[in-house]
């Protein structure tokens, strides 16, 4: 990586146009002057073309210089990702399990488009992706394919639509506007829901709210209104976090004992609280999980986490084909993968059990099962070691129990 690097900076430094550009002006710009030469006075003509003639083309030799730099840094930096990443074919999709399901693909895509507020282009996917035979009236919903073919009815492919669109109004305000209002009211006409799900975020508003207003709100450099802020900040304390005061008592008493602190934040305790630059950020994606949560649907779009993960598995993919074409060798199960691939602890999303006896992981049709001595294995291991309809022996234990006796783990 360090020659691909160093092309890199070169490229950086000298690849540009800015010259080449510059250079060309300079010419347009003298072309310019004879024109307006020859304009005012025909009889110069023949004298002033004659005088541009060396001018235009040491011009042109110029920027012919300039752009033959550039095509010799652009050629070494090509160079040197060829030599870096070498063109290797993709895996086939012999094994793909998702090859005959192109409906699922569709809806994966088409609810990415609608997660990112893309609603019309989400229509327009879906009645490209599966045409219809016959031609729609012109007065028909623009959205019926999009009912049809996410599995959802007109009514609740509505309520959808609305409830992303109202999700990235409030993200706008919160981002751009610094405006937290909206996304306070959201968190406290759903504050219900939120509660069950042990979430913190309406809290979490209101403090990022009392941080802003102490801060002096949209004019923190005002010192005036630093000092009016700080009274705001107080008055909207007592009026909103009286609701918060059984669960968060400290964090609101942090918030008071701050105010002693005020002329100098940045060297008290309280500074991760009043001087967070990434809290605004934090708090978005905070109410993006939530606001997805209370619909049933994960934070980050299931597109997204599927393409990046195969994007992570592919170069282990392609050297087990690779291998598997030398050795002759054949993908034998379709729904695990053969090898292992390490993915990052955000896209662990459910428990994994391998059994000890047959050293093959569990799936929904051969389930765990826990005997009466706390020890697990897959539910075909449990078959053979109890074939005999008779008690048998744990393998890991002196107990002794009967099939019947096992229970299914949900992990």
């Amino acid at each position: 990586m360090e020659a691909l690097s160093k092309e890199h900076d070169k490229l950086l430094a000298k690849g540009n146009l800015s010259k080449s550009v510059e250079d060309v002006q300079k010419t347009i710009d003298l072309l310019k002057r004879a024109r307006d030469a020859v304009a005012g006075n025909h009889s110069v003509a023949t004298l002033t073309l004659a005088k541009l003639q060396h001018p235009v083309k040491q011009s042109f030799e110029v920027v012919n210089s300039d752009l033959k730099e550039i095509h010799k840094v652009l050629g070494d930096y090509s160079k040197a990702l060829d030599k870096k990443f070498k063109d290797k074919p993709l895996p086939t999709n012999d094994y793909d399990a998702l090859s005959s399901q192109p409906s699922l693909i569709n809806r994966a895509i088409a609810m990415h488009l609608l997660r990112e507020g893309q609603f019309s282009v989400a229509s327009q996917f879906l009645e490209d992706a599966a045409p219809r035979m016959e031609s729609k009236p012109e007065d028909s919903n623009p959205y019926e394919s999009l009912d049809h073919d996410l599995g959802i009815d007109s009514r609740q492919s509505e309520e959808l639509r609305e409830q992303f669109s109202n999700m990235y109004r409030i993200l706008h305000e919160l981002k751009n506007q610094r405006n937290l209002l909206p996304a306070i009211a959201w968190a406290k006409s759903n504050r219900h829901a939120l509660e069950l799900r042990g979430s913190n975020l309406e809290f979490d508003l209101g403090r990022l709210q009392f941080v802003w207003l102490f801060s002096g709100g949209p004019y923190p450099d005002d010192p005036n209104s630093v000092l009016e802020g700080q009274s705001r900040a107080l008055e909207y304390a007592r009026q909103e976090f009286r609701h918060f005061q059984g669960r968060y008592l400290r964090e609101i008493q942090q918030l008071s004992g701050a105010m002693a602190f005020c002329p100098n934040l940045a060297q008290s305790p309280y500074r991760p609280i009043f001087l967070n630059n990434g809290a605004w950020d934090d708090l978005a994606n905070s109410f993006t999980r939530e606001f997805c949560s209370l619909l049933g649907l994960s934070a980050d779009s299931p597109l997204y986490i599927a393409t990046t993960a195969g994007a992570i598995a592919l170069p282990t993919l392609v050297k087990l084909q690779s291998i598997m074409k030398v050795t002759r060798t054949e993908w034998s199960t379709q729904h695990e993968l053969p090898v292992e691939i390490p993915l990052p602890p955000a896209y662990h999303f459910h428990a994994i059990f391998v059994c000890p006896v047959s050293k093959e992981q569990t799936t929904d049709d051969n389930p765990p099962m826990m005997m009466p001595c706390g020890h697990v294995v897959a539910h075909d291991s449990l078959g053979r070691l109890g074939k005999s309809h008779n008690r048998f022996k744990c393998p890991y234990c002196p107990s002794e129990s009967h099939p019947n006796e096992a229970k299914k783990l949900f992990m």
